[in-house]
């Protein structure tokens, strides 16, 4: 009996550091998700200094992002899709330089787990874009107001 509680003991151990290793990674990367999200927020409320000043963040959290999550690749589109919209005022071009950064932080998603929680793809056929959210609501960031509801949940990572 005692045998089994220190096996149980060390397993459960065992399994606690992987846990914790995985955190770190996901720390990391939750910082460039969650940096993500603020910037879609920005643009779902159709506030162009707002976004702008949320991908600044985005910028920085992809410049200190592991390079075990975000590749070298997918690193330098983000820093230029990301600082376009920190250097923009204009929404429009701002939610144009949006998609191409959806498109390279769901490529990281797909492959790096960077959040506990689920994360949905969505999916709005009249942009023909996609974006992450945290939230099963859709919430439209190339549209904002004027279509906030158009779209769907096309993936769910976990």
């Amino acid at each position: 009996m005692k045998k089994i509680l220190l096996l149980v003991a060390i397993l459960a151990t065992a399994f606690t550091q992987t846990g914790s290793a995985q955190g770190k990674i996901s720390g990391n990367g939750a910082s460039l998700l969650s940096s993500y999200y603020n910037v879609k927020e920005a643009l779902v409320a159709g506030n162009a200094a707002l976004a702008a000043s949320k991908a600044s963040e985005l910028v920085k959290a992809v410049a200190g992002s592991d390079e075990k999550i975000v590749n070298k690749a997918a690193k330098k589109n983000l820093l230029k899709h990301a600082g376009l919209i920190a250097a923009s005022k204009d929404l429009d071009s701002q939610r144009e330089s949006f998609s191409a950064v959806s498109d390279d932080v769901i490529a990281v998603v797909k492959t790096a787990k960077l959040s506990n929680a689920p994360v949905y793809q969505m999916y709005c056929p009249m942009k023909k874009g996609s974006w992450l959210s945290s939230d099963k609501a859709v919430k439209n960031p190339y549209y904002g107001s004027a279509m906030l509801d158009c779209g769907s949940i096309v993936e769910t990572y976990k």
